[in-house]
């Protein structure tokens, strides 16, 4: 499995009206180590002939962070079945190393000039998992 690994310190824009990481942006986090990891690791001809769309996204908020704490997310695919793949995102606390966010997403595969989903291939598994 390949695990994809992004450090970030928290910053007053990342904060709601209680003054801790707004739930909104975590998402946006977890949207963005996905991007990040895929466009990583995958080969740019890849990149051109697929895309990926978000199916669901369960998340689970174990605990809040504020303003300059650092925080340790990582990202990796646990499942991939059909067009379908299971990815994983866990952010820490960098410093205490409790568990902030839990997610778990699921994401389709579509083919780029279609939009239709497409099977993972025995390629893109060996990339990822």
């Amino acid at each position: 499995m390949d695990v994809y690994r992004k450090e970030l310190i928290v910053s007053k824009d990342d904060l709601d009206d209680l003054n801790h990481v707004n739930n909104v942006r975590y998402v946006q986090w977890i949207q963005n180590i996905s991007k990040e990891h895929w466009q990583h690791k995958a080969p740019n001809e890849l990149q051109e002939e697929v895309i990926w769309v978000v199916l669901s996204h369960h998340i689970e908020y174990k605990s809040a962070a504020f303003l300059n704490d650092p925080i340790v997310m990582t990202t990796y695919i646990k499942t991939s079945i059909g067009a379908k793949s299971t990815r994983i995102v866990e952010m820490i606390h960098g410093k205490t190393q409790k568990v902030l966010v839990l997610a778990r997403t699921e994401w389709c595969l579509l083919n780029n000039k279609t939009n239709r989903p497409i099977r993972v291939s025995d390629k893109l598994k060996d990339i990822f998992l």
